[in-house]
């Protein structure tokens, strides 16, 4: 894998660009890496409106040295970004089924970083989110549903962190979905991986190869 030069990061259900991961990898980035182009666009609730805001911005980014760093739901947007654009993606702790999960979420939620906002997620986006699934093990979908997902493409280019003690997903889904990605497996940690800067290394080595 080449140098990554452009990072595109996307944020969890609920969350925001505000997030303790998104920050620690943006000041890192710029710290150490000051010629890499960021990005983390606060992203719509619906998975269409989503997805056509991912478009957007790597539109114009280099797919061999462009990389898609998503955690949980963001690590499913980031799945199907990198098969799409075809460029490499990093997923944190990544929803494999979140039509399944996020279906008992219908209704008003308050954001995380702001709990005067709220988001609303509606039946409909569920059924968007159907359409957003890539590869393969996806006999949860119907026949209709799996002709329109997309081919993983080349997992090795997939870095997928797993943390055993995630306490929201199942961390052996996970692992399977992802098992011909390259994994780094926790044994402990949780589902915001709190612990999110002692793993940097492993990022930054997918991201920037050793030579």
């Amino acid at each position: 894998m080449t140098h990554t030069t452009h990072v595109l990061y996307l944020h969890g259900f609920r969350s925001s660009p505000l997030s303790a991961k998104a920050q620690l990898m943006a000041k890192w980035l710029a710290r150490e890496h000051t010629g890499v182009y960021w990005a983390c666009p606060q992203l719509p609730v619906s998975p269409l409106e989503a997805a056509a805001a991912i478009r957007l911005i790597l539109k114009n980014w280099p797919a061999d040295s462009s990389t898609v760093i998503g955690s949980s739901l963001g690590g499913f947007y980031a799945t199907w970004a990198a098969s799409e654009h075809g460029s490499a993606a990093v997923v944190l702790n990544p929803a494999v089924h979140p039509a399944r999960d996020l279906a008992a979420y219908i209704g008003i939620h308050p954001c995380w970083h702001d709990p005067a906002q709220h988001i609303e997620v509606k039946p409909v986006h569920i059924e968007e989110m159907k359409t957003l699934y890539v590869g393969s093990g996806l006999d949860f979908l119907t026949e209709s549903e799996k002709s329109k997902s997309l081919a993983l493409v080349d997992p090795e280019r997939i870095l997928a962190v797993i943390a055993k003690g995630d306490e929201l997903l199942d961390w052996q889904e996970m692992a399977m979905r992802y098992a011909r990605a390259q994994t780094y497996v926790l044994p402990g940690s949780d589902h915001g991986l709190s612990d999110f800067s002692s793993h940097l290394a492993v990022v930054s080595d997918f991201l920037f190869p050793p030579l």
